[in-house]
């Protein structure tokens, strides 16, 4: 197949394909007409004839493209070109959850309760539409170089409201996030998402999962899958106190409601949730959590210059450094080029796209997030 690279779709130019495989391609384009970046997915060709992918390829755009809210990864687009079906949706200039993670390893309690926040407020608004994500883990978090948090990927997400598309017995989504409900198929609803909220609380606050699935390779994937599910049921997982220290009280007893085995006996609703850590932070204003967690992510230099950028530290974003090192700054600040001071405590005097390395650097990010995208099966149960 002839690569899109260079060419014009409608109003999109293709500047990179980001990655392909066996579920579809993801371009990096530019948005002519509002002069943005965008990303681009299409289903493989032969998939089409596949009535439940594609349903789900065309839920996802209509499922995601109903939710406006700025914790959620917007869809700009949906469009046929010769036959092709794509989606176009918001690129996020960052990196996903998992990345930061991998770099930063345990989460001081604060810089976690506000992540924790901005999706649970991204979640309150997609239940609100009667929409279940499903599929909510790290890689599908994703933060801004300004500090935003948006959840992504609607590929799984079911309308609570509806008949489901997956048939009885098969499973999908990411084990060790998943609450038991749906690892054996039943019927799940905003409980579900709360449960993965709280392995990735779990997880930000310890760098660790609650529920793992075995590394013995003596057992086939569904024997592991069933042992994970049993630790799930019985609840069988170490305290955060066994991971880490000084997480407080109020955080750890968010975790335990959202790990509950019955969704029953889980919290009841994000709306509880996001106001449980909202008195834990103080009431933080979305600017406010979004400045300081720009701080404390560029101080770690999860997020490098580009080209000819500068990143300037100012006097408001400094209670989000408590616990930083203050040399790092010298490094970033003595890469930089030209100097920019706005008000909003971390300010990027960015490059181009077309700058090369900047472009670069945009590519490999969206290319790390979406590869989950390309390669996605059913697994049965």
């Amino acid at each position: 197949m002839a690569s899109l690279v260079g060419r014009t779709l409608g109003n999109y130019e293709i500047e990179d394909e980001l990655g392909s495989g066996g579920m579809g391609v993801v371009w990096l384009a530019r948005q002519t007409s509002l002069d943005r970046p965008a990303v681009l997915k299409r289903i493989r060709p032969e998939l089409r004839e596949h009535a439940e992918l594609a349903e789900r390829f065309a839920r996802e755009a209509r499922t995601a493209a109903a939710i406006h809210h700025p914790n959620v990864v917007a869809v700009y687009d949906r469009f046929t070109s010769r036959g092709h079906e794509y989606i176009v949706q918001e690129y996020v200039d960052g990196a996903d959850l998992s990345s930061v993670l991998t770099r930063c390893g345990p989460l001081p309690p604060r810089i976690a309760s506000m992540i924790a926040l901005a999706v649970v407020r991204g979640l309150e608004e997609i239940h609100s539409q009667g929409t279940v994500h499903r599929d909510l883990k790290p890689q599908n978090i994703l933060i801004g170089r300004r500090g935003e948090v948006k959840i992504a990927d609607f590929g799984l997400a079911l309308d609570a409201r509806a008949a489901g598309l997956t048939r009885p017995g098969v499973m999908l989504g990411s084990p060790p996030y998943m609450p038991p409900e749906q690892m054996i198929g039943e019927r799940v609803d905003a409980r579900s998402d709360l449960f993965s909220l709280g392995v990735v609380l779990y997880e930000l606050l310890s760098n660790a999962l609650p529920y793992r699935e075995p590394d013995s390779k003596a057992e086939d994937e569904s024997e592991q899958t069933a042992s994970l599910l049993k630790a799930m049921q019985k609840e069988r997982y170490a305290p955060l106190r066994n991971h880490t220290r000084g997480v407080p009280r109020r955080l750890r007893a968010i975790v335990r409601g959202c790990l509950k085995a019955n969704p029953k006996r889980r919290l009841a609703s994000a709306t509880r949730i996001r106001r449980r850590l909202e008195r834990e932070l103080g009431h933080p204003s979305p600017v406010d959590m979004q400045r300081k967690l720009a701080g404390w992510l560029w101080e770690r230099q999860v997020f490098e210059c580009r080209g000819n950028e500068t990143v300037v530290q100012t006097a408001d974003t400094s209670e989000a450094f408590e616990h930083a090192p203050r040399t790092s700054w010298a490094a970033a600040l003595a890469a930089a080029a030209t100097v920019l001071v706005l008000s909003a405590g971390i300010v990027i005097a960015k490059s181009k796209l077309e700058t090369s390395p900047a472009f670069t650097a945009m590519a490999e990010l969206a290319r790390a997030h979406h590869a989950p995208f390309l390669d996605v099966e059913p697994r049965e149960r």
